[in-house]
């Protein structure tokens, strides 16, 4: 019956979460390892990217296992595009984070010490995750790139905080298509993510100071 689905639904997704969470750690870990190690034995290289290939079939597993449960597969897909996103691309997995962003705001009748706190944690945890995973593919890309202007990892992580607070002072840009289709992701994504933390802020603040003026 359509609600028995929706309950298994549900419960999937709940006890899924530990296990998404150790392969997200897996999967960071060992593409994290394979660009930042050049020196890696072939041995090594081997396990690391099998680490990498299982803890991607883990997410690929678990979106089919919650589209098979869903009532209405299509209108699944259709509402939970993020998802899919995360699962084809999975170095975007912190963007599923934003989601809490949308429930604060269907929520603003609510007191919202506790939530707005809650946003701004997660919201800039997913920009440093999202900037440190942009880092790593940029690195790896323009690393080895002809006339490339960013050489080490720390280049791409100044890359990527410039990126993501939509500074962008120029001195380090990428030079490859797959580097530049990066650059354009992030810069998206960093509005958005910073955009949420400066809001939430900003509200926080703004109920404070009303507090205060009715006093």
């Amino acid at each position: 019956m359509p609600v028995d689905r929706d309950a298994r639904l549900q419960e999937w997704e709940r006890r899924a979460q530990p296990y998404l969470f150790i392969a997200s750690t897996l999967f960071l870990t060992s593409y994290s390892v394979r660009v930042l190690d050049p020196g890696l034995s072939p041995a090594w290289y081997v396990l690391w990217e099998t680490v990498t290939v299982v803890s991607w079939s883990v997410f690929v597993a678990e979106y089919l296992a919650r589209l098979v449960f869903s009532r209405d597969r299509w209108h699944f897909v259709r509402t939970r595009w993020l998802d899919l996103i995360v699962t084809v691309l999975p170095l975007l997995r912190p963007l599923r984070m934003i989601d809490l962003h949308e429930r604060m705001q269907l929520r603003r009748d609510a007191p919202g010490l506790g939530l707005e706190a809650r946003v701004m944690t997660y919201s800039g945890l997913a920009a440093a995750l999202l900037g440190y995973a942009a880092s790593l593919a940029v690195y790896h890309v323009e690393s080895s790139a002809p006339d490339a202007n960013i050489h080490t990892f720390g280049d791409a992580v100044w890359w990527a905080c410039s990126t993501l607070t939509t500074t962008g002072y120029g001195d380090a840009t990428p030079v490859t298509a797959r580097g530049r289709v990066v650059a354009v992701g992030l810069m998206f994504v960093g509005v958005a993510l910073v955009g949420a933390v400066v809001g939430s802020f900003s509200s926080y603040l703004m109920r404070s100071f009303r507090r205060e003026g009715e006093r």
